[in-house]
């Protein structure tokens, strides 16, 4: 037997008033009694209807700037006492305090409080007391209480209500309580983050973590695999906040490659770029004098391996381009903007999934990656260094100085490389990749893998020699030995660019020097794990 709870008194304090009126008129003429505090009293009063003011059925004032009006033992007490167990019962009735069957309370703005720039006292005055306090009272006793701590959730209390004739089931409020905790958890958390933030602690003794359900995913990586995408509260542009306006629902390894592309695009503001991901990795990325332009540069690296893969633009999305991506079997394109020539074109590939984001993330951002391992996360700063035009940060340790468009083409490379899994080679000519060697074990192989991956494209496009004769090639990491180096010179790279600071460093440059090669020292490693 469904065990149920019929509703006959129900305390609203909420900041968010939306629906509230609505709601509370609904729950009236299930004959509940309305007790309520404030502004959430004043506003239902304005309706019509009859409000019990906590201050009156406590028969204690408000004060201290609102900061004690429901901490009262007449509130807790009726929301935390047992109907089934006698010595509560005695108790309440010794007391005078009557059962709350139902909470609607949402929490005083905090962390909007914060994103509007409110000064520390202005942020300390808006973290919530006695709202979490009845939150996690009402939610302990979900064998007698509901508790709505969201407006979502207005319609489907309704509804459970009048099913069950202006009760609620004991399942119902199990859900109800659930919600609620994750409510007051992630509420918590947001005030710990702002306080250890506020103290300068940037790993902080303990992390608290909490996110949002977005969306139940078919599977993970693989079909076998459960999976879901969650949000947190970052404001980063990007896929979590990215607008879907057309094509299938989005897989987990769409989004983590959508997410990769997209975040590599970000790094180019000065001029339109297009990256084409794969296996979050890169099989393209090109600069551009418009997005056409840095798109067919971008799929000329590898067109093979574009195929079915993700297409990011830092750059809305125009016609012409459009046009050219739907000759190719794609994935997803992400972009912060598309104009309605693009999307007329892209709207016959109705299976295309495309994401507008409305603006680019700032590359620079401080904020955390965190990765999971077996019991436990890893967490870092993203890796933000940016060498916009950063010829003075580097130094040149070869005879050769490199060239100017050497110099332009080994910071793209170099750039790209920081978003390709280690170990990583990158050849890049006139503002475009022309081989991505990724994710070796050995530098050695990336170089090769690269090289050879360009000789296959040539052959392809009937050219006589590989684009990586005269290019320019980075190293996300030193070059421990020589033979990595002459890799790269043997697939016709003129100049290098690569962290140093191996204890060989002296035969790498010894060969550059034989070989005629340009390198740089940036004392910056780019590890993609």
């Amino acid at each position: 037997m469904t065990k149920t709870h019929k509703i006959t008194r129900a305390l609203i304090s909420v900041s968010d008033k939306n629906g509230l009126a609505e709601f509370a008129k609904k729950l009236a003429a299930f004959g509940v009694e309305i007790l309520s505090t404030g502004g959430s009293a004043e506003k239902l009063r304005q309706t019509g209807l009859k409000v019990v003011e906590v201050s009156d059925y406590t028969g204690f004032p408000e004060m201290m700037d609102g900061r004690v009006k429901t901490l009262h033992p007449k509130i807790h007490g009726g929301l935390l006492q047992r109907h089934d167990n006698k010595a509560h019962q005695d108790a309440a009735r010794e007391h005078n305090i009557p059962p709350i069957d139902l909470i609607v309370v949402n929490l005083y703005p905090f962390r909007e409080t914060v994103e509007r720039g409110g000064d520390f006292e202005k942020c300390i005055e808006n973290i919530d007391i006695g709202g979490p306090a009845m939150i996690r009272a009402a939610a302990k006793n979900h064998d007698f209480v509901a508790v709505v701590t969201d407006t979502a959730q207005y319609d489907s209390v309704l509804a459970e209500m009048q099913k069950h004739q202006g009760a609620t089931t004991l399942d119902f409020r199990k859900q109800l309580a659930s919600a609620a905790y994750a409510h007051t958890a992630r509420y918590d958390a947001a005030v710990s983050a702002w306080f250890s933030a506020q103290m300068g602690e940037v790993y902080p003794d303990t992390l608290t973590i909490t996110a949002q359900l977005r969306q139940k995913l078919r599977y993970g990586e693989n079909p076998h695999q459960s999976a879901a995408f969650y949000v947190t509260d970052l404001k980063r542009a990007g896929v979590a906040n990215a607008i879907q306006i057309q094509g299938k629902e989005l897989s987990y390894n769409n989004l983590n490659d959508t997410d990769a592309a997209f975040e590599l695009v970000s790094e180019f503001a000065d001029q339109p770029a297009v990256a084409i991901i794969k296996h979050a990795n890169p099989c393209g990325v090109a600069l551009g004098a418009d997005l056409l332009t840095a798109y067919q540069h971008a799929l000329a690296c590898d067109p093979v391996s574009a195929f079915g893969g993700i297409i990011a633009c830092n750059r809305p999305l125009d016609g012409p381009t459009a046009k050219a991506i739907a000759e190719l079997f794609a994935e997803v394109i992400i972009a912060p903007d598309c104009d309605n020539a693009a999307r007329e074109i892209l709207s016959a590939k109705k299976n295309l999934r495309v994401l507008l984001t409305r603006s680019m993330p700032n590359p620079h951002d401080q904020d955390r990656v965190i990765k999971s391992v077996t019991g436990g996360f890893l967490v870092q700063s993203r890796d933000n260094i940016v060498l916009e035009g950063g010829q003075d940060k580097l130094k040149c340790v070869t005879k050769r100085q490199p060239t100017q468009q050497e110099m332009q083409d080994l910071l793209f490379a170099f750039t790209v490389g920081k978003h390709v899994k280690s170990n990583t080679i990158v050849y890049a000519k006139n503002g475009a990749t022309v081989g991505i060697g990724a994710g070796q074990m050995s530098r050695v192989d990336s170089a090769r893998i690269a090289a050879r991956k360009a000789e296959d494209q040539a052959k392809s496009a009937g050219l006589k020699e590989p684009l990586t004769h005269g290019s320019a090639a980075a190293s996300d990491a030193f070059f421990p030995f020589a033979d990595g180096l002459l890799s790269v010179a043997e697939a016709g790279a003129t100049a290098v660019i690569q962290p140093g600071g191996s204890v060989r460093d002296a035969e790498v440059i010894a060969a550059a020097d034989e070989k005629g090669i340009a390198m740089v020292f940036t004392a910056i490693r780019h590890f993609r794990h």
